[in-house]
């Protein structure tokens, strides 16, 4: 060993890791985070921190619900046209939209994003999407991390999750407890794949069918890549305002598990819902990826959204205003099916019937 490696120092940005690059991805990602506001936030972006003083004259008995998600494979398909600035968007969309399947309003969202190398400008953009995921929600933006991994991960390679956290009345919570036979099943559509069952549609789409991400496809009437990154819609605030103008039971958020197991797990025992293919047309890239990959309907259908990202469970009484204020919002909904009494205690608590039109 020369002396002159002998003598050498080891330092942290020898080591991969740039304490001076995610200072500027931080001063870089200010203006965007500032923007995902509410009242209750106390301070600023930089503290060890996020401060959130809860209004509690606004509760007689706040619960709080709390939710963790990513956004799984489709970061890939960002990776790969190196487009990241809707990613962030997927987060919310991802766990606010759990938070309000109990009748939770979305408070505050924190965020971990994990890099091999830190590049000010894309940590940037993925906080951009998620500030702009926030106010779409109507939930602040309460600071995160930002984790420089190298060795453990490529120079180019991200990772992001995030924590989100909601309150409800005591009284007001939605859940099983308040499903009974005779409520009717109100479908809300999808913006596209959403952000699940990525690693069967990369599989399908770009390995067996080899189409290319930058090609443009007629049925989608744009490239291939924009459609997979299309943005997962955000229901939080829609949610929010049909439970304050309908008697909703419960909502269902439709991700991975897709529309039968998701909307299980919101039902009681002894009831059973039935739901009708016939009554939607699953948008183009489902039937893209079922027939490009002869993936079984079966398959498709615990896998995908197929068209529907979220379910509210609804009085009978309720259905047409539940209906006009989606429609009021520019959410589509329709009448997916009903709940009825269960015959078989070990049947399948939601299953689905039909054919879809023109799939």
């Amino acid at each position: 060993m020369s002396a002159e490696t002998d003598n050498a120092k080891a330092t942290y940005a020898a080591a991969g890791v740039s304490i001076a690059a995610g200072d500027e991805a931080v001063e870089k990602l200010k203006p965007w985070a500032v923007k995902a506001q509410r009242p209750e936030v106390l301070g600023g972006i930089g503290g060890f921190a996020g401060l959130f003083q809860l209004k509690l004259d606004r509760w007689k008995e706040p619960v709080l619900a709390a939710s963790t998600d990513g956004v799984g494979t489709k970061i890939a398909v960002a990776q790969a046209m190196d487009k990241h600035d809707t990613i962030g968007h997927d987060l919310v969309a991802m766990v606010v939209d759990d938070l309000v399947v109990c009748g939770a309003e979305p408070l505050f969202m924190q965020d971990y994003i994990a890099v091999g190398r830190v590049v000010p400008d894309k940590i940037a953009a993925l906080v951009k999407g998620i500030a702009e995921g926030c106010v779409l929600a109507g939930c602040a933006l309460l600071g995160g991390e930002t984790a420089e991994h190298p060795g453990l991960m490529g120079d180019d390679d991200y990772d992001i999750s995030g924590t989100g956290v909601g309150v409800v009345e005591a009284s007001r919570m939605l859940g099983p407890d308040k499903v009974k036979p005779g409520d009717v099943v109100i479908g809300m559509g999808s913006s596209g794949l959403h952000s699940n069952g990525y690693s069967l549609a990369r599989h399908v789409l770009l390995e067996l069918a080899r189409m290319p991400l930058e090609g443009h496809v007629e049925e989608f009437g744009r490239t291939l890549g924009e459609e997979m990154l299309e943005p997962t819609r955000i229901y939080a605030k829609d949610c929010l305002a049909l439970a304050a103008e309908a008697e909703v039971r419960t909502f269902a958020h439709i991700t991975g598990g897709g529309l039968t197991a998701n909307l299980a797990r919101v039902l009681p025992a002894g009831v059973h819902a039935d739901l009708d293919r016939g009554t939607w047309t699953p948008a183009p890239v489902f039937a893209l990826i079922a027939q490009r990959g002869r993936v079984e309907r079966e398959e498709m259908e615990k896998t995908f959204n197929m068209g529907v990202g979220m379910m509210a469970v609804v009085s009978p009484e309720d259905v047409d205003r539940a209906l006009a204020v989606l429609t009021a919002r520019h959410v589509p909904a329709w009448v997916l099916g009903e709940v009825n009494k269960a015959d078989d205690a070990d049947a399948p608590r939601a299953t689905l019937a039909g054919d879809h039109p023109r799939f």
